[in-house]
């Protein structure tokens, strides 16, 4: 759910601009997955660009305290999310934690980073939501350690109906502040796409792991 659609324009401008989101319909990406993609999306690179990095801090940071109050600690999935997660969280001087896809295989094996008191009340932050699949791993292992998971919030999302379903299914709110939707609008208005090209991106979505076959 998007909770702010100037923020969300804003976002996916942003995005946009530092090449961040690439959009290449006419020759696709192929993820690790094997899907053929005419997108691909790194926010991590947001980190390098201070003010755009602290626009996404003070957003997400706003957008969490509108819908759950302040929380008692945020949680970034490793290893996209642990960057934005830990400015996040020193935005809203609250304490940080990061959970690994698999514990450590060495040391102390942790799966979770960090301090994490039972019955904690967490939000969980993403960079970027493809199926969830990953994303909820993370609130599992949460949730395995007696931890309050609040809800989760994420920089984008690809909008997928199985991404849509996995959180459902999960019983976890996701809330972004942009996706897909709003970035063919912004990419099209700022002529990085054209209108043929915006309808080819639009019909990827639908069924993302067939198309270009």
């Amino acid at each position: 759910m998007i909770l702010n659609k100037e923020t969300a324009q804003k976002t996916a401008a942003l995005l946009l601009q530092i090449n961040a989101i690439k959009l290449q319909p006419q020759n696709p990406f192929t993820w690790a997955s094997g899907w053929k993609s005419p997108i691909y999306c790194d926010n991590r690179i947001t980190l390098s660009y201070p003010t755009i990095r602290n626009y996404i801090r003070e957003n997400l940071a706003k957008q969490i305290e509108e819908t759950y109050g302040k929380p008692e600690m945020i949680a970034g999935v490793a290893t996209g999310a642990i960057g934005i997660g830990a400015l996040v969280a020193d935005y809203l001087n609250v304490p940080f934690c990061y959970v690994r896809p698999e514990a450590k295989g060495h040391g102390r094996k942790n799966k979770i980073e960090g301090h994490l008191d039972p019955n904690t009340n967490v939000i969980v932050v993403e960079d970027l939501i493809s199926t969830g699949k990953s994303s909820l791993m993370a609130v599992e292992a949460l949730k395995e350690a007696n931890a309050n998971v609040k809800g989760m919030f994420a920089i984008f999302s690809y909008g997928f109906n199985i991404a849509e379903e996995n959180f459902k299914n999960a019983n976890v709110e996701l809330n972004t502040l942009s996706n897909y939707e709003m970035l063919l609008q912004e990419a099209e208005k700022s002529k990085y796409i054209s209108t043929d090209e915006a309808k080819l991106l639009d019909k990827w979505r639908t069924n993302p792991e067939s198309w270009g076959q």
